[in-house]
């Protein structure tokens, strides 16, 4: 999983909590914010973009906002925006090769290296499209304080 799928959640997170704005944020703001490259960031940004979860909006004044609320944008929906949804494990058919190589008639199942990893794929699929962005906002809550969010709204907002 490529690093930017932790900037693009970290992003989401930071604009559920200025959902109802009406003030966009720009990217070179979040990756102020976030101490990173805004041009790294704006990369991130224009994938969510692309995926229909943030709408980025032009001018002076423009930037980004969540396209929808934070409780119907999966943790899940942000990695395959930026990394794709292409599985973790892909089988070469390993069975297939060397001396001893199985005949492409003998392997019409999985073997059981492709079975457990796709299983475990799924699984994790699963546990990631369990998680909302809400949830993880929720969590920063809990964990760092609820006048988290407000703080970063406020210093998005004026820089202080």
């Amino acid at each position: 999983m490529s690093g930017g799928v932790e900037w693009g959640l970290h992003c989401c997170v930071v604009l559920s909590g200025v959902s109802g704005s009406p003030e966009p944020v720009s990217a070179a703001r979040l990756a102020e914010f976030h101490d990173v490259s805004p041009t790294y960031l704006a990369k991130q940004m224009q994938l969510l973009s692309r995926a229909g979860l943030v709408r980025s909006t032009q001018g002076q004044a423009g930037g980004y906002l969540l396209t929808r609320p934070a409780t119907e944008i999966t943790v899940l929906q942000v990695v395959e925006a930026i990394d794709g949804g292409q599985p973790a494990f892909r089988c070469t058919e390993v069975r297939q090769r060397g001396p001893l190589a199985a005949p492409p008639q003998s392997c019409t199942a999985p073997c059981g290296i492709a079975a457990v990893m796709d299983a475990a794929d799924r699984a994790w699929r699963a546990a990631l499209a369990a998680v909302s962005i809400a949830d993880l906002a929720a969590d920063l809550a809990r964990t760092v304080g609820a006048g988290t969010l407000p703080r970063v709204r406020e210093w998005l907002r004026t820089g202080v």
